[in-house]
């Protein structure tokens, strides 16, 4: 049975990407807690070509996406792993450095349904350091939520950019989807075909 409607964001997780060779290799997947929201914009322009006095022509670009990730705090894991922020090991402090090389990951999420949750996985992000902010508190304590934004592009060996279940996939991919990045394996040939 399809969903009818989609809401809630939970189960964040990134796989840390390491490149060798022009070959991507991604790492188990972290769970990032405390999910408030995810906005995904699509990147990539609509080209339009006018002859015969009509829209003749149009195409879209898929450039993947500008995300934006609101979570309860940014893991230290997370700022080390893709940030590029360096913790010292003597007295424990986290340093960001102006020449901090952001690394890539994957992101994985899902959405709940109103039959079952969809889940997603968006191949090579890139993100950007979180915005800092604070307030002073009142009578109530509202928790102040940190923003994570990142680029979600095509990965450059297949160009896939994202990748979500469907009410026919398997249970045994569905279930594992938190256990490593999803990627379509090629069938294995039987034996005597070639």
């Amino acid at each position: 049975m399809a969903n009818k409607v989609n809401y809630g964001l939970k189960n964040v997780h990134y796989a840390p990407i390491t490149e060798t060779d022009g070959e991507i290799k991604y790492g188990t997947p972290i769970r990032i807690p405390g999910a408030v929201s995810l906005t995904l914009d699509p990147r990539g322009d609509l080209a339009e070509f006018y002859a015969d006095n009509m829209l003749y022509y149009s195409s879209a670009s898929n450039d993947g996406y500008d995300g934006t990730l609101s979570i309860a705090n940014i893991p230290e894991r997370f700022a080390i792993d893709a940030l590029g922020e360096v913790k010292d090991e003597d007295d424990g402090t986290l340093t960001e450095k102006a020449d901090a090389k952001q690394q890539p990951f994957a992101l994985m999420f899902e959405f709940d349904g109103d039959k079952k949750a969809t889940r997603h996985v968006l191949y090579y992000c890139t993100a950007n350091r979180p915005t800092v902010s604070g307030e002073t508190t009142t009578n109530t304590k509202e928790p102040q939520p940190n923003e994570l934004t990142f680029i979600a592009s095509a990965r450059h060996t297949d160009y896939a950019v994202k990748t979500k279940t469907t009410t026919e996939t398997s249970p045994a991919v569905y279930d594992a989807w938190y256990t490593k990045v999803y990627e379509k394996t090629a069938a294995l040939p039987e034996p005597g075909e070639e």
